[in-house]
């Protein structure tokens, strides 16, 4: 195998989800493409980097600032949703039963990785609640034991403030990712939401 097919596998191995067959398997098929489609695919990579950036308000990727949520006024401004990354939006979207804004917290708090509270978005949330118009904020965070420790930790942050703190309901799976859940699951969780005590 030549040095740039590997050098080529090695960097499809840092993709999430992708092993080093599947890296492998997708390097053999790229260089295999007519130089056209390739020429396409990485074009398309490029113009997307470029075009892609955090809204200044939620964090969410998307392609003009503030992002489509943040600067619709027909979404309920009363509620943000607290999700981990960009992609927990596009599935919360998927479900259709949400109607308010999203807070990006681009992470969860992850002591073992040495990702704590300044790493994630908490102080621009907490500086989003000032200004008195939002009444809930649902944690949406992943069932893993680092989505429940933010949650938690959130909860308790807020709960001074007086503003509702709910957690999604359990339909998603614990360990499981929000953004590989089905609509219907989703959807159920949104609606079943649950208060949080801190």
């Amino acid at each position: 195998m030549t040095n740039a097919l590997e050098r080529l596998v090695e960097q499809l191995r840092r993709l999430p989800g992708i092993g080093s067959k599947s890296a492998r398997r997708l390097a053999y098929h790229l260089v295999e493409m007519p130089q056209e489609e390739v020429d396409s695919l990485v074009n398309t990579i490029v113009e997307a980097k470029g075009a892609t950036h955090h809204c200044s308000i939620c964090f969410n990727l998307s392609a003009q600032d503030p992002c489509e949520f943040c600067s619709n006024p027909n979404r309920d401004q009363t509620t943000i949703m607290v999700v981990e990354t960009s992609r927990d939006v596009i599935a919360l979207e998927r479900s259709g039963d949400y109607k308010g804004l999203y807070h990006v917290l681009e992470g969860a708090l992850s002591p073992l990785e040495g990702i704590g509270v300044e790493d994630i978005r908490v102080k621009e949330l907490i500086a989003r609640l000032r200004d008195g118009v939002v009444q809930e904020v649902i944690l949406a965070t992943d069932p893993d034991v680092e989505g429940e420790a933010t949650a938690l930790y959130l909860a308790r942050l807020l709960a001074p403030s007086g503003i509702k703190v709910t957690r999604i309901a359990r339909g998603v799976p614990v360990g499981g990712d929000i953004e590989y859940a089905d609509e219907l699951t989703l959807g159920g969780a949104v609606v079943n939401r649950q208060e949080m005590k801190g």
